[in-house]
């Protein structure tokens, strides 16, 4: 919680807007709130049902309600310049491989990074070292998914990255 509060202080601190799900609990609420508690910009993009459950954070900049998961996912996307995924469960994934599938379909050229804190995603990004060793993945296609352990450097790889201009499905020879 603490290295999340951290991220959202680093945020603000950094002029960097905050687009989230809106939550006011968990590692994402821990974000907003720092990112609040140093006169930083978020935006919570919320479904009814989440926000109706009285789960939505009443002290964010601007607190969108959308219909359903898809929208907020399709909205938070066109808000955003950038994707960060800190650790999380189910949801997290299914929202980070969106992404990351979005970006290798060449659907939108956003850097997509993992705060890899305490360790948490080695495993994940051995499996996708997996994905690649055993030809279902391009490298560099795997290379899309910016990886750090600190937030600064996270942001100087989201800054410096540069979108492939091949979508996956052609091969350089034929682009």
């Amino acid at each position: 919680m603490q290295k999340a509060y951290a991220v959202g202080e680093y945020l603000a601190t950094n002029n960097i807007t905050l687009v989230y799900g809106g939550g006011r609990v968990g590692l994402m609420g821990a974000v907003a709130d720092g990112a609040l508690a140093n006169e930083g910009k978020v935006i919570g993009v919320i479904p009814y049902f989440l926000n109706s459950k009285e789960i939505g954070h009443s002290g964010v900049t601007e607190l969108i309600a959308v219909e359903n998961m898809h929208q907020r996912k399709t909205m938070m996307n066109d808000l955003s310049e950038a994707i960060i995924a800190l650790p999380g469960g189910f949801g997290t994934m299914e929202e980070l491989f969106e992404v990351i599938t979005w970006a290798q379909l060449g659907l939108h050229q956003k850097p997509v990074g993992l705060l890899n804190i305490n360790g948490f995603y080695d495993h994940l990004i051995a499996f996708v070292q997996n994905m690649v060793d055993a030809g279902l993945l391009k490298t560099e296609n795997r290379d899309m998914l910016l990886v750090s352990n600190n937030i600064e450097d996270l942001i100087q790889k989201m800054e410096d990255y540069i979108a492939p201009d091949v979508p996956k499905w052609l091969n350089k020879e034929n682009s």
